[in-house]
């Protein structure tokens, strides 16, 4: 057996937890394979709305192993108030979640680092959501990191080693911080933790495959955010692109089946960053207000825009993604006029390859489609799709070489029409 991914192919907020539990069923296992608490993935059912920020998007449908990888960072703190949230909506979710060893901790001082380096940036500041992803990270490069697995071996002492660095960091940044309470508390969810099945997941998800079990995995924000290949240095501390399921779960090459490639219909961005199909105007707040366009784990405002092919072919070739998944087509069904950047302008120059820096000077060449005009968030299958609305599938398919296999209309996991 393979394991199949499931990405992003934007700039994050695509849709990712509502494909996952859309196709959960068909999947023994799913798993988490980087990022942390700053993703929140949105799933809607049965008149109700959970965001997930670092528990797999499949914990809904009950029966699946769900897993947290060790590419993920976990802050104890947000994990047991988000695992006990789903406990009282009857989720048992200690017999279904399993968590990896070599998954690191984001510790109190982490979160009072990022605070404190993206107060040092002023004006340059990337927007970070300030959970200490990246501090995290750059402890887990640095080799200083502390990881699910040390709980249980010389704890405190590696515990103490490691803020007693944070500290001496923040007082050379002018912090003299008091988390004592903020400790406290952790050590609360360091307890919780400690109830959950702690794994080498690696074996796990290997061995998984050997029996043959399908495993499905998931990554956070999206492709455009990835480390290397983003908008760099507006870009998250992880690989988010098809290769960190390899390092964030300890899969080979080799067991990469199909990938799941999402995006919107349109465009959207948290935070600062170039956004070159960014729309400023009144199109780009009705896409807003229409779409509810705000972050699902921060309510930031996201910037909205049309359609970037330029980044989506490039997104898709570096995932090597075999099957496309459009979401929120439905935010679109009001508009006369669809527009697609099908190329850049940078100075007097056509592109259709994505730049290394995407900075100011780039002027979005549009294709223009005519738009649907017609509602289609009751609509139950494909059949049932105006023809503009086919043809702007057939556009986009044509352009970006993939085929498009799923279609949501709606935020409820019911809208979802798989293509046949």
């Amino acid at each position: 057996m393979k394991v199949d991914v499931l990405l992003g192919l934007q700039w994050g907020d695509e849709g990712k937890g509502k494909v996952v539990d859309v196709l959960t069923p068909r999947y023994n296992v799913v798993a988490r394979f980087q990022g942390g608490p700053n993703a929140g993935h949105t799933l809607e059912f049965e008149g109700k709305k959970y965001v997930l920020r670092s528990i797999p998007s499949g914990i809904f449908q009950h029966n699946q192993v769900n897993i947290i990888g060790n590419g993920v960072v976990l802050d104890p703190i947000l994990f047991m108030e988000e695992a006990i949230d789903l406990e009282k909506s009857g989720v048992d979710i200690k017999k279904i979640l399993k968590i990896s060893r070599k998954a690191h901790l984001i510790m109190p001082t982490h979160r009072l680092l990022d605070a404190a380096n993206e107060r040092l940036k002023g004006d340059g500041k990337i927007g970070t959501t300030g959970k200490g992803i990246g501090p995290t990270y750059t402890d887990k490069v640095g080799r200083y990191g502390l990881r699910v697995g040390d709980i249980t071996s010389n704890f405190d002492q590696k515990y103490a080693a490691a803020k007693q660095r944070h500290l001496v960091l923040l007082n050379a940044l002018g912090e003299t911080p008091d988390i004592a309470q903020l400790e406290a508390r952790w050590m609360e969810g360091i307890e919780y933790i400690k109830q959950y099945d702690i794994i080498d997941s690696e074996f796990f998800i290997n061995k998984q495959l050997a029996a043959g079990k399908s495993v499905l995995c998931e990554g956070a924000q999206g492709s455009m955010l990835d480390v290397d290949f983003g908008s760099y240095p507006f870009v998250t501390s992880s690989s988010t692109v098809c290769a960190g399921a390899c390092t964030g779960l300890g899969v080979a090459p080799n067991k990469i089946g199909e990938v799941y490639g999402i995006f919107k219909a349109y465009c959207t961005r948290v935070g600062s960053g170039p956004f070159p199909t960014e729309l400023h105007d009144e199109t780009g707040a009705e896409i807003r207000r229409i779409g509810h366009e705000y972050g699902a784990v921060t309510g930031r405002e996201r910037r909205c825009g049309w359609i970037d092919l330029v980044a989506l072919r490039y997104t898709i070739m570096l995932n090597g993604v075999t099957q496309l998944i459009m979401m929120k087509s439905d935010v679109l069904d009001g508009f006369d006029t669809i527009k697609a950047c099908d190329a850049y302008e940078i100075d007097g120059h056509i592109t259709r390859d994505f730049p290394y820096s995407v900075e100011e000077g780039i002027t979005p060449i549009y294709t223009e489609i005519k738009g649907w005009k017609t509602p289609m968030s009751h609509l139950t299958s494909e059949n049932q799709f105006p023809q503009e609305f086919k043809d702007y599938i057939a556009f986009l398919e044509e352009k970006l070489a993939v085929p498009i296999t799923i279609v949501s209309v709606g935020p409820d996991r019911e809208q979802t029409i798989i293509r046949s």
